[in-house]
């Protein structure tokens, strides 16, 4: 994570100028990708410098927008109607290069694991990446997973560790740039864990109390999946006796309970200390709920929730961040909370 953060910030040294603002999300897109290739795949692209690799962010950009703008648009919700349409052809090839992305990953470690000296080397080891997992895996007689389940399984995490990580950061650091102050307790609290240090270690993370607070408020504000649903495997009866059946899919806006005011308090106004300890102790377990809950919540989220402190840490440590007044984001609540305009940010050079 630290490593592939600091190729992010070294672009972001070069592009600033005075004056003139940085469009992250596209930035911290790259990076997201990069670091969950090699934490769960191994895999040490050059997809942060490589211009040619930024077609499976775009590929991935467009498929969120299409796929709810299907949800939305009750005509697509055909399958003949939608595949000969315009954006239903669109989607299927943004659909090609998001597999052609993957395939590529899956391909290079299976042709590394035809190697019997390093087959052997990795399943000596104590914890196993995620990729490796798939690979190695066998049911009851021998068999592994067939090639469309295994593309199924890494096309979700590559997704789903990339792209929600990176709309969280992204708002995490506008909200960092309008609330300069917060954004300086922060900076005092990280520069006190490290000392002298310019990396973030793993005991450095669960010290970052005021940090997290700052996270999880963004979080709150800005959730990287402003709704999910579920289909109901039994009814379900609220308080005042209304029911909902077996079968029902059952839709959850995060976005707006994050922002109830029947929940919160000021719901529009940035205060980390929501997320003290004595505050959070009164708390509902499903007021704050940016992973979703239940059986089905968000399998990363421990690694989101670290990808963001370190990406925070190292970000505050080299840079001062103000809004740009000329460019300020456009939220749209698609399958993933984007800025329709970018998240544009002024970037100051730290002495």
């Amino acid at each position: 994570m630290a490593e592939s953060t600091k190729v992010m910030l070294d672009k972001w040294e070069r592009l600033i100028t005075v004056d003139k603002s940085v469009e992250l999300f596209e930035h911290v897109s790259l990076m997201t990708l990069d670091s969950i290739m090699k934490c769960a795949f191994s895999c040490h692209s050059n997809c942060q410098t490589d211009s040619d690799s930024d077609y499976y962010v775009k590929a991935v950009y467009d498929l969120t927008y299409l796929v709810f703008h299907r949800i939305r648009f009750l005509p697509f919700h055909n399958d003949f109607i939608y595949r000969i349409s315009p954006q239903g052809r669109r989607f299927q090839e943004a659909c090609r290069l998001a597999h052609q992305h993957t395939d590529k990953v899956i391909k290079e470690r299976e042709t590394f694991l035809q190697d019997q000296q390093e087959l052997e080397k990795i399943q000596k080891k104590k914890h196993l990446d995620f990729l490796d997992i798939l690979l190695c895996a066998k049911d009851e007689n021998g068999a592994g997973l067939s090639d469309e389940d295994l593309r199924a399984e890494v096309d979700t995490f590559m997704f789903e560790g990339h792209d929600t990580t990176a709309s969280g950061i992204s708002w995490l650091l506008y909200c960092m740039a309008l609330h300069p102050e917060h954004q300086q307790r922060c900076r005092e609290e990280i520069k006190e864990i490290l000392e002298d240090r310019e990396t973030v270690q793993w005991d450095d993370l669960g010290k970052m109390t005021y940090s997290t607070m700052c996270i999880k408020e963004s979080l709150r504000l800005y959730p990287p999946v402003p709704g999910v649903s579920r289909l109901l495997s039994k009814p379900i009866t609220f308080h005042d006796g209304r029911t909902l059946p077996e079968g029902c899919l059952a839709a959850v806006n995060i976005y707006s309970l994050h922002r109830n005011p029947a929940v919160w308090q000021d719901p529009e106004v940035y205060d980390p200390m929501r997320f003290s300890p004595e505050n959070l102790s009164k708390m509902h377990s499903h007021a704050f709920v940016p992973f979703a809950a239940g059986a089905r919540n968000c399998i990363g989220k421990q690694f989101a929730m670290n990808e963001l402190k370190v990406a925070l840490a190292l970000t505050l440590l080299r840079f001062e961040l103000s809004p740009d007044p000329a460019k300020p984001p456009k939220e749209i609540p698609q399958v993933i909370l984007k800025s329709s305009n970018g998240i544009h940010l002024l970037l100051r050079k730290l002495p």
